[in-house]
C-alpha cells in the first residue's frame, strides 16, 4: 500500500481506503478462486495495482470516460482504475466466469458504483467506449484486431481515444502489424521498481 500513496499523494480517504482493502479481499477470494498466482499474491501492490495505475500516469481521464477492461481476470486494470477515476464508468469482462464472480464481489465490497463485471467475450461486446484497457492478455496485433469495433470516435481526454495496452518485453513485431499511431511509455519513467524495468505502456490512436 505504501508504494500507491508513495505516487499519488493526493488521494481522497475513500481511495485510501478502497485501496487499502485491495490486500486482505484479494487473499480471502485467491483461497477460493485463484485469480492471482499464489505467489505473487504477497506482491499485490506493486505487480497489479500499482501495474495498473501506470496507465493514470498516461492518462487523467475526464468525468464520463467509459473504459472496456478485456481480459480483465481479477479485475486488472479496471478495478485500481475505478478507485482511481471513480466518475468514470467501467465495464470489466473477460470469458471465464468465476473470474468475473471476484471481480464484482471486490467492486460490491468497495462500494465501486462505477464497475460492472460481465462474463462475455469481447466479440460479443455489442457497445462501444473512449479506451479499451487490458495486461498482455494475447499479440498486441491480435488484441487490436479483436477490440478496435468496441473504440468511439473523438474523444476528449489528453490523449485520443483508442487501445491503452500493458505489456513487456519485445514487440516490435506485433506492431509492425498495425497501422496505426502509437506512442510507447516506460513505466520506469513512472514507478522506480524494479518489476517495472521491461514494462511499457501502448497507447494505439483509433
Amino acid at each position: 500500500m505504501d508504494c500507491i500513496l508513495k505516487y499519488f499523494p493526493n488521494l481522497t480517504g475513500n481511495q485510501i481506503d478502497c485501496f487499502s482493502r485491495l490486500q486482505p479481499l484479494y487473499a480471502e477470494w485467491n483461497a477460493k478462486i485463484n485469480v492471482i498466482s499464489r505467489k505473487d499474491i504477497d506482491n499485490l501492490y506493486v505487480n497489479h495495482v500499482l501495474h495498473s495505475l501506470a496507465i493514470a500516469r498516461v492518462v487523467n481521464l475526464i468525468n464520463g470516460t467509459r473504459v472496456l477492461d478485456v481480459g480483465t481476470g481479477g479485475g486488472f486494470p479496471g478495478i485500481p482504475l475505478a478507485i482511481m477515476f471513480p466518475e468514470c464508468k467501467f465495464r470489466l469482462v473477460d470469458s471465464i466466469g468465476k473470474k468475473i464472480t471476484v471481480v464484482n464481489a471486490v467492486a460490491d465490497a468497495l462500494g465501486l458504483k462505477n464497475v460492472e463485471g460481465v462474463h462475455t467475450r469481447v466479440e460479443q461486446v455489442p457497445d462501444k467506449f473512449d479506451f479499451v484497457v487490458s495486461r498482455a492478455v494475447t499479440r498486441l496485433d491480435t488484441f487490436y484486431n479483436m477490440t478496435r469495433k468496441c473504440v468511439a470516435s473523438g474523444g476528449a481526454n489528453s490523449i485520443a481515444n483508442g487501445i491503452i495496452y500493458l505489456k513487456g518485453g519485445d514487440f516490435d513485431d506485433e506492431l509492425k502489424r498495425i497501422n496505426r499511431k502509437t506512442t510507447i511509455y516506460n513505466i520506469t519513467d513512472f514507478f522506480s521498481e524494479p518489476f517495472f524495468e521491461t514494462k511499457k505502456v501502448i497507447h494505439l490512436e483509433l
